[in-house]
């Protein structure tokens, strides 16, 4: 079968590469086109557009970069229609993809939808939107299910994929050693900075990350470099800081660190589940942040709070993310005994919600098994 896939993040590239190889194993016939990136072209994908063109945060910037988005849309249409798939199967990237459901649908595509937008946070109004051109909704936050059903929308929860990818890093490496090696590190223990993806975010974040290297002078900071920038480009922040960068690794960052400082995203989840004490960290511009506190409805933005519904990491928000406060609750993640061990407490349950392994590979199976039913 034809599976055409849209993800416009790397969590997205991870996650459906991770997809394709379960649809690969249940189809020896399987042929993907994709927007996504490295993960998923080794996986067999033929990359139509890649990621790092196509993620625009906060509502300023999407609408500098409107003719952009725009000109992307009437493309994939296109290249939907010309290439005739069996299934077009969404994953998170919302602003983008439910338009091309609303396409997909109209032309008598089926569409899947695999890890649901944050819909329960803001725009809920969009649950129609799905419920009309959407033929499957695959969700990986247990509380989803529940949400959907309020709208008298059956969708199916299928686990957290990144409890699978993360079962096979911590497995790969017990100890830092070759890691340490292999980047110069010294021996002491080490600080993650996950200072997002973006351009914006990074800039927004990594500055004031790297005014702790000062005040921490007995750890070693790591930037865990994201796929889409380049060494250059973090190089300007790093110019006489005492700051290591890795690109492709952080996953072994994470295993082997003692506390990070992450960039509110997916990495706040993916942190917890290497049980690595974190503060949460977000500046936006004030335009894009207003309007989101006029939209938002959920009480947190890290997805470590939302599953649990308790504070479970704090959170450092616009003013709330400055020198005094981050060095405070940096302090009390390395050196706070009982607050450390409150919060990889919290870990473990929040791990149990998530449900177990095997994700990827149920998804997959239950997509098939929806296509051969017809």
């Amino acid at each position: 079968m034809k599976y055409y896939i849209i993800a416009g993040e790397a969590s997205g590239d991870l996650h459906g590469a991770n997809l394709m190889k379960h649809l690969n194993a249940g189809d020896a016939s399987a042929e993907f086109r994709c927007w996504g990136g490295d993960r998923m072209a080794a996986e067999g994908g033929e990359i139509v557009k890649h990621y790092r063109d196509l993620a625009f945060m906060g509502f300023v910037e999407v609408v500098m970069n409107l003719r952009t988005i725009m000109g992307n849309l009437k493309f994939c249409k296109a290249d939907i229609l010309a290439w005739q798939p069996d299934v077009v199967i969404m994953i998170d990237y919302p602003g983008f993809n439910l338009r091309i459901a609303d396409f997909a649908h109209k032309n008598q595509l089926k569409v899947f939808y695999y890890i649901s937008p944050q819909i329960w946070a803001w725009k809920q109004s969009r649950v129609h939107q799905i419920k009309r051109n959407v033929d499957k909704m695959f969700v990986i936050l247990p509380f989803e299910q529940e949400f959907y059903q309020k709208f008298d929308y059956e969708v199916e929860f299928v686990g957290h994929p990144l409890l699978d990818a993360i079962a096979d890093e911590r497995s790969s490496e017990p100890n830092s050693s070759a890691f340490r090696r292999e980047h110069g590190l010294s021996d002491k223990p080490l600080i993650a900075l996950l200072p997002g993806s973006r351009k914006q975010e990074i800039g927004g974040m990594l500055p004031l990350m790297l005014e702790m290297i000062m005040e921490f002078p007995d750890h070693e900071f790591v930037i865990a470099g994201a796929p889409s920038q380049s060494k250059e480009f973090y190089g300007h922040f790093m110019e006489g800081q005492a700051v290591k960068l890795v690109f492709g690794e952080t996953y072994r960052l994470l295993q082997h660190s003692e506390a990070a400082l992450v960039t509110s995203g997916t990495a706040t989840l993916e942190t917890a589940l290497f049980e690595v004490p974190e503060a949460v960290c977000y500046r936006g511009s004030r335009i894009s942040v207003w309007i989101a506190r006029q939209l938002v409805k959920v009480k947190y933005i890290s997805l470590v709070n939302l599953i649990m519904d308790q504070e479970t990491v704090r959170e450092l928000i616009q003013a709330d993310f400055n020198k005094a406060t981050l060095k405070e609750e940096l302090h009390r993640l390395l050196h706070d005994k009982e607050y450390r061990g409150q919060m990889l407490e919290n870990y473990q349950i929040l791990r149990e919600k998530l449900g177990g392994t095997g994700a990827s590979a149920t998804t997959a199976n239950r997509m098939l098994k929806t296509l051969r039913e017809g």
